[in-house]
């Protein structure tokens, strides 16, 4: 294998490799938040060193192998670098050359070969690149992860945050304006009724203020979120107690006393969602119902809870069927589906609607092993 020394065979050596030596020292010499925007913007770049290696590995006079193992270096880390950090869109684009260049630069050094030789030598030089393509590929694809990790994260935030809003600050900021429509219309006539509405508004407000001081601990990170108690079957009582005096529907809670025992406490926390969520849609779809009745009932491995209303004068099941059901009930059938339950709603009687949730509880025999 013939070296050529000559000035021009010198000055086609040296022009990539001083190019592609170049382009590494412009993309690192800067500030840090400066240099990942350059180490970006290497792709093209990167082409055109490979295009220049190529020329001077087939175009003749051919120069030293001495400098094309030094350009094949530098291609490496180019191919290294563009890898971690070019768009997608751009890693065809300079790959390919860079590939090609590494690869085949030996080939016209190596006369004489055969055929397969020239393809073993080819394939050999190969190996580099694909390392390259890793070593750049690896941090990419941890990178990527973390920011998808990161996503999904504040994606599971935002979602836990709009249904604790929705399942408690909405069903409170609906009974205020229950209540205030009915201090408004008896203030002239009873004020004693009306200053037991303003009683009604001010329990509901601190509520609601409770469940926005939960909602918003969760943003400070997940310690404050674990240390929150969670709402439970055991406050049920109170809650449809305050339903019934916010409005004209009389609500009716049939809770036998195993059930809450036997409930965990996610379960627990999801029935009490649930039925703030059912009473909620009756007192926005139905407000003119007479009677509400919230039921559990229990069976060896799960506990049944039915939450009816008759027909309303006002907006009828109808009306809620064509709006959907919003966002509450599509929330809470995932709640109760990860606990390996179900839910689901629909028309009941003669223009009244059901909500039915079946959640897993703990065997009745277990139960009685604790009490004995």
């Amino acid at each position: 294998m013939g070296e050529s020394t000559g000035p021009a065979v010198m000055v086609l050596g040296v022009l990539p490799s001083l190019a592609a030596a170049g382009l590494l020292v412009w993309a690192v010499a800067c500030r840090r938040a400066e240099m990942r925007r350059r180490l970006g913007r290497l792709a093209r770049p990167t082409a055109v060193c490979a295009a220049l290696s190529l020329i001077t590995s087939f175009a003749p006079p051919q120069t030293g192998s001495g400098w094309k193992m030094a350009e094949a270096a530098l291609l490496l880390l180019l191919v290294a670098v563009v890898t971690r950090w070019s768009p997608v869109s751009q890693l065809a684009l300079a790959l390919t050359p860079a590939a090609l260049a590494v690869t085949l630069w030996p080939l016209p050094l190596a006369t004489g070969e055969s055929f397969l030789e020239s393809i073993g030598i080819g394939a050999f030089w190969f190996l580099p690149v694909v390392a390259a393509v890793a070593v750049g590929a690896y941090p990419r694809r941890q990178a990527l992860r973390r920011r998808r990790a990161v996503a999904e994260a504040r994606s599971a935030q935002r979602l836990q945050l709009s249904r604790d809003l929705h399942d408690f600050v909405a069903h409170d900021i609906s009974g205020i304006v229950v209540q205030a429509q009915a201090a408004r219309f008896v203030a002239a006539t009873d004020p004693s009724h009306a200053a037991l509405a303003l009683e009604r508004i001010e329990r509901a407000g601190l509520s609601a203020l409770a469940a926005m001081d939960r909602t918003v601990q969760m943003l400070h990170g997940p310690e404050a979120a674990v240390t929150e108690t969670l709402p439970e079957v055991s406050q049920l009582p109170l809650l449809v107690e305050n339903f019934t005096a916010a409005g004209a529907t009389e609500a009716r809670l049939d809770l036998p006393h195993p059930v809450a025992e036997r409930l965990s406490r996610e379960a627990g926390s999801v029935a009490y969602r649930i039925v703030v969520e059912g009473l909620t849609n009756i007192r926005r779809h139905a407000p003119d119902a007479s009677r509400a009745t919230v039921a559990f009932t229990p069976t060896a491995t799960t506990v049944e809870i039915r939450i009816t209303n008759d027909r309303g004068a006002g907006r009828t099941s109808a009306c809620r069927v064509a709006r959907g059901g919003g966002l509450g009930l599509p929330a809470l059938t995932e709640h109760a589906q990860a606990l390996g339950g179900t839910l689901s709603a629909g028309p009941h009687g003669d223009g009244g609607w059901q909500l039915t949730a079946v959640l897993p509880a703990a065997p009745l025999a277990s139960l009685k092993e604790k009490t004995s």
